[in-house]
């Protein structure tokens, strides 16, 4: 049985944890989840690393919403970078999904934004995990999480 693992902040004003894990519980059977909830996004990276470690988990979703000011961008950045880090050194997948508090207009387009692209982001998972060729089938479309795709581009 495979193994994913959630890791998640209290940080976040929306539970994105909980719309990615009954995302993949309504998609797919065949795996445990496990999830980790830490502070804020900085500490993404080795809540990941426990969870492939501790947990022994295949795959991991970092979910993280980092503020509108610029500190908070630049924390985004290093924890992305060290989430990169920490898939290179485990050799495995970490999907990270990150919803920053300006990529919306009002809390209720945040909400809907942050719901929408953990729960796309928790089928890619599902994707990676077990049917790599729905995402083959994809390459190059142009999908975005989230929002409306951008769609390919035709010569």
């Amino acid at each position: 049985m495979k193994t994913i693992g959630i890791a998640d902040t209290t940080f976040a004003r929306y539970d994105m944890a909980k719309a990615a894990m009954d995302e993949m519980k309504s998609n797919g059977t065949g795996f445990k989840l496990v999830r980790y909830t830490v502070p804020g996004v900085k500490d993404l990276p080795v809540a990941c690393k426990k969870l492939f470690e501790e947990q022994h988990c295949d795959i991991v979703m970092a979910l993280g919403m980092p503020g509108a000011q610029p500190i908070d961008k630049q924390c985004a950045h290093e924890a992305s970078t060290g989430l990169i880090q920490t898939q290179l050194l485990c050799t495995k997948h970490i999907i990270e999904v990150f919803v920053h508090e300006d990529e919306a207009t009002n809390e209720k387009e945040l909400a809907w934004l942050a719901e929408q692209r953990a729960r796309e982001h928790a089928r890619n998972v599902l994707d990676l995990l077990f049917r790599s060729e729905h995402l083959t089938k994809h390459a190059g479309s142009g999908l975005r999480q989230g929002f409306e795709d951008a769609g390919a581009i035709r010569k």
